[in-house]
C-alpha cells in the first residue's frame, strides 16, 4: 500500500484528490495539509510514501516545501501539482527534488499511475511536456546562476553527449535506440552513466541539466 499525504490551501482540492485515491485499496491517504510548512511537519510525522504536492500555497509555497523535504525525508517523494502545465515553479520543483509534476486537470487515472510511478523512483513527467516547459522557461540563465550552470562532465563520452541531447529533446529509450541503431538496453546503460556523471536522479533533473549547460537551447525541442 502507498501512503499518501496530500498538500493542497484548497479544502475542495484536497477532498477531491482524497476521493480519487481513497478507494483504490493500492494508496492509504495518511493526512492532509493546507500549507507547506503543515505539509513538512506531517510529512515528518507521518512518513508517507509520497506527497501530492500543489506548487502555490500560503506560509511555504510548495517548492520551499519540496525542498526541505528532499533535504530531511528524502525517502518522501513529492509529485508537484500546478493548474497550469506550463509554469515556471515546476521547473523550480524539480530542482528541489521533486520526482514529477501533473496539471490539476489530470483524469484520476492519470494521477494513480503518476503516484505509482513517483512511488517507483521514477519522474512523472511527460518527457515531450518536460520539454516544453523548459522551452518557454528555461531561456538566457539568470545573472545569479549564470557562473554557477551546469557544464557538461569532462568525463562524458561522445557517444553518452549524443545520448543526453537525444533524452532532453523528448526521445523516449526506445526512440533514442531506434535513432542511433544501438539496443534499447545499451540506452538503458549509457542514461546510467549518464544520470552518475551528471550526479542527477532521473530525466526531468537529466533534462534541466541539459538546459542548464547549453547542451540543449531553449525551443530546440519537440513539441
Amino acid at each position: 500500500m502507498i501512503r499518501v499525504l496530500i498538500a493542497d490551501d484548497q479544502p475542495l482540492v484536497r477532498r477531491g484528490l482524497a476521493l480519487i485515491l481513497g478507494p483504490d485499496p493500492e494508496f492509504q491517504v495518511v493526512g492532509e495539509a493546507e500549507d507547506g510548512a503543515r505539509a513538512v511537519a506531517l510529512a515528518g510525522e507521518l512518513r508517507p510514501d509520497v506527497v501530492v504536492m500543489d506548487i502555490r500555497m500560503p506560509v511555504l509555497d510548495g517548492v520551499q516545501a519540496t525542498a526541505e523535504l528532499a533535504r530531511t525525508l528524502p525517502d518522501v517523494r513529492v509529485l508537484a501539482l500546478s493548474t497550469f502545465d506550463m509554469d515556471e515553479y515546476v521547473v523550480a520543483a524539480l530542482r528541489a527534488g521533486a520526482y514529477g509534476f501533473l496539471p490539476k486537470d489530470v483524469s484520476p487515472e492519470e494521477l494513480g499511475a503518476a503516484v505509482r510511478i513517483v512511488h517507483a523512483g521514477e519522474a512523472a513527467v511527460a518527457p515531450r511536456l518536460l520539454t516544453r516547459l523548459l522551452s518557454a522557461y528555461v531561456r538566457t540563465p539568470a545573472p545569479a546562476r549564470a557562473a554557477a550552470a551546469a557544464a557538461v562532465p569532462p568525463d562524458m563520452t561522445p557517444r553518452e553527449r549524443e545520448i543526453w541531447q537525444l533524452l532532453a529533446t523528448g526521445l523516449d529509450n526506445a526512440e533514442i535506440a531506434a535513432d542511433l541503431d544501438i539496443s534499447v538496453s545499451t540506452v538503458k546503460n549509457h542514461i546510467t552513466g549518464i544520470f552518475g556523471k551528471l550526479g542527477v536522479r532521473d530525466r526531468a533533473q537529466a533534462v534541466v541539466a541539459a538546459y542548464e549547460s547549453g547542451l540543449v537551447a531553449a525551443g530546440n525541442g519537440s513539441g
